[in-house]
């Protein structure tokens, strides 16, 4: 008695100039595909339905298929565990769950400083930090994930632009701002949170939207317009939040320490914040460069035709 053929699902989709056929088997094992006039054949091993078997199908088109075109039939793909295909789903679904969550930190930084400024006015500047600082400890300490994305290949984005965001901010929240309660109580620190959450609540959502393959422009637009005026006050507010450290700094010895002997000098921790000053307005140079790069390549000015 003959075996009977068993048959995978094969789920169809057609647009106007190409045709896919998705067989839901996985594990599979040497292929066959092959076209004859208006007949696609295939038969595989696998596991499917009917566990693991061998399975086939034929296939007939309503015309002939012509040589040349036969190439256009390599939308068919085989599906199966740890393929390409489903490598890059994960990695979409990855990407779009670290952009969410980052979204909605960063989101609630704002929403929550907004609020806080039209009940309170100028009042609520002296409390940002004991208000949002654990939402912003954690948002910026998930952002190593962005770095290491990008160093790994996770994502096409350079690394020296991420690296310099991260090392940058995280440098201001948990040294300058982080150590020293007096600069906790500060107003610039309003104004360096609230710059930093206005850039990311639409930079995210711009990924979110690029993982599943959407384009909404005025998203697009607000991701490559906002940071121009942005980018330099949230680096100007950097700058000042490291200025009015300096006194500070000095006053407690925090950090500072003395050389051994015989040289035997004392080294001011103010002295590296002076450095890390001139660093700012060099990063501020690396990353306007590259975001104005992007933005040229988004929304670059297009060739006038020659009459």
């Amino acid at each position: 008695m003959e075996n009977q053929v068993l048959t995978p699902h094969v789920y169809w989709a057609q647009r106007h100039r190409e045709l896919y056929l998705r067989v839901e088997l996985s594990d599979v094992q040497n292929p066959a595909i092959s076209i004859t006039e208006n007949v696609l054949h295939f038969k595989a091993q696998g596991h499917g339905a009917k566990g693991d078997n061998v399975y086939e199908f034929h296939l007939e088109f309503l015309e002939l298929v012509k040589p040349e075109e036969e190439e256009r039939l390599n939308k068919l793909r085989l599906e199966s565990e740890g393929s390409p295909e489903t490598l890059a789903n994960l990695r979409k679904g990855y990407l779009f769950m670290y952009n969410l969550v980052q979204f909605l930190g960063f989101s609630w930084i704002f929403v929550n400083l907004t609020v806080r400024f039209c009940i309170l006015g100028k009042e609520s500047f002296y409390d940002t930090f004991h208000t949002v600082a654990d939402m912003m400890y954690f948002c910026q300490m998930l952002a190593v994930v962005e770095t290491i994305n990008a160093a790994i290949g996770v994502t096409s984005s350079p690394l020296l632009p991420s690296l310099i965001q991260l090392l940058g901010r995280n440098f201001i929240l948990f040294i300058v701002i982080g150590t020293m309660e007096e600069m906790q109580n500060k107003a610039v620190v309003f104004f360096v949170f609230y710059l930093w959450s206005i850039v990311e609540i639409f930079r995210y959502p711009f990924y979110m939207l690029t993982c599943v393959d959407m384009d909404w422009k005025v998203v697009t637009w607000l991701r490559y317009t906002v940071w121009i005026p942005v980018y330099p006050l949230g680096c100007l507010a950097e700058a000042v939040s490291v200025i009015q450290s300096i006194p500070i700094f000095n006053e407690t010895g925090r950090f500072s320490f003395t050389l051994p002997y015989p040289v035997k000098i004392k080294v001011r921790f103010s002295f590296f914040l002076q450095i890390y000053l001139i660093m700012i307005f060099l990063g501020l140079y690396i990353n306007f460069r590259h975001l104005y790069k992007q933005r040229r390549r988004r929304y670059g000015q297009k060739k006038k035709k020659v009459t």
